[in-house]
């Protein structure tokens, strides 16, 4: 594929409230500590691009930004049209209409609502571990109880739902809400049609509502397909709130607008009047154009070209640390551009601890992430969504002063 876009140069994000660079040092426990003297930064940990977005999104903020009237407002017709079409032509989606979509300020935001409209504080809940750090914060910051049903991998290598673990587990614990993450953070599987229909069959025997968190949907890499878990029957269809987002595919986490697609009108009801009380679930004037600008046409050629450069950012680094890193286990992603490599068996034979090993990727400037945050006691989670020459160097980097005798 001939690419058209720049993912090649390297964007300077210092100064420009950007999380990923600025945060580095300042950010207490959750941050990585600031590399050495010397050593420049790499950040490979909070989950955003260091990729230019695609063009359409800062020509639809400018254009709108040039009417100096910025009040009330509602949203347009073009937004809904926009989100049905992406949603039709990305994945397949048939039927979807207005009625169905629902703003939703961030995808935990919809989650949290969900959660509280369907379950009483102290209650359990269903998740997967690893687990995704935002849930963990947002469901027991809201006073739920997290019970995890443990993915395993198989004898290739792939993380694997257990089915059986998954109802015994909820049953010991009287759960009727349950989060499923699809694709998978931070694993990066890519659920197949059968997988989402099993999970989907313990849900329904157990009378689970189902917050389905989708935000990467869009970021399949190559060879795999993003299925719908609204789409694989229609009791699904019917017990699933699904949260999807603009902000991973083009990088707009700091304008904020998820939204949700809900089919049951009782469950549409209930999520919408709980979002909705606060009166802070309000869409941003300037995030329903970046949404607009995102998901055009211009959008979906960027997007394609994207795909490709991290499907082969993923498979190199995913060779690399396979073949210069005896004792460190890794999973091809099918989705995200996050890896999520186990330092097991690496630190356990060269007597290093996770903190030692993270302290000297901190050092040279390798900026990844605590992987304990997410339920892995001694992993790590990358990201490889910055140009290839970055991505290089990091690993260059991890095999001189990280991954040493």
């Amino acid at each position: 594929m001939t690419t058209t876009y720049d993912f090649t140069t390297i964007m300077d994000r210092h100064g420009k409230d950007a999380l990923a660079v600025d945060a580095v040092g300042h950010g207490g426990s959750f941050a990585p500590q600031a590399p050495r003297e010397g050593m420049d930064l790499i950040p490979m940990w909070i989950a955003d691009m260091n990729f230019p977005t695609v063009p359409s999104v800062p020509r639809a903020i400018i254009e709108r930004a040039q009417h100096p009237a910025y009040g009330y407002f509602q949203a347009s017709d073009e937004y809904f049209q926009a989100i049905i079409d992406w949603q039709c032509d990305r994945h397949g989606v048939e039927g979807l209409t207005r009625e169905d979509i629902g703003y939703e300020n961030g995808v935990l935001g919809g989650l949290v609502s969900t959660l509280t409209s369907f379950a009483a504080p102290g209650d359990a809940v269903l998740l997967h571990s690893p687990t995704y750090v935002g849930f963990t914060k947002s469901i027991e910051g809201n006073g739920y109880h997290i019970v995890h049903s443990p993915l395993v991998k198989d004898d290739e290598g792939v993380w694997r739902m257990d089915y059986e673990d998954m109802d015994r587990t909820i049953k010991e614990h009287g759960i009727h809400v349950a989060v499923f993450c699809s694709p998978h953070n931070p694993c990066g599987r890519v659920w197949e049609r059968w997988e989402i229909e099993r999970a989907m069959e313990v849900y329904r025997a157990n009378d689970c509502v189902v917050i389905s968190d989708e935000i990467w949907s869009d970021l399949i890499l190559e060879g795999h397909e993003h299925i719908p878990t609204q789409s694989v029957s229609e009791d699904a269809r019917n017990r699933t709130v699904a949260l999807y987002a603009p902000s991973k595919t083009f990088n707009l986490a700091g304008l904020v607008g998820s939204y949700h697609i809900i089919y049951n009108s009782t469950l549409r009801d209930r999520v919408v009047s709980k979002g909705s009380k606060s009166h802070y679930n309000d869409m941003n004037v300037l995030s329903m154009h970046a949404l607009i600008g995102a998901y055009g046409t211009e959008g979906r050629e960027w997007l394609d070209q994207l795909l490709a450069v991290l499907s082969a950012n993923v498979d190199y680094v995913y060779s690399y640390i396979t073949s210069h890193f005896d004792g460190v286990d890794v999973a091809r992603p099918q989705g995200t551009y996050m890896l999520f490599p186990d330092c097991s068996r690496w630190c356990a034979e060269h007597g290093v601890d996770i903190d030692e090993l993270e302290r000297r990727a901190w050092d040279a400037g390798v900026a990844v992430q605590d992987g304990r945050m997410f339920y892995g006691p001694c992993a790590m989670r990358i990201n490889v969504a910055l140009p290839m020459c970055r991505v290089e160097e990091a690993m260059r980097r991890l095999s001189e002063y990280v991954f040493v005798e």
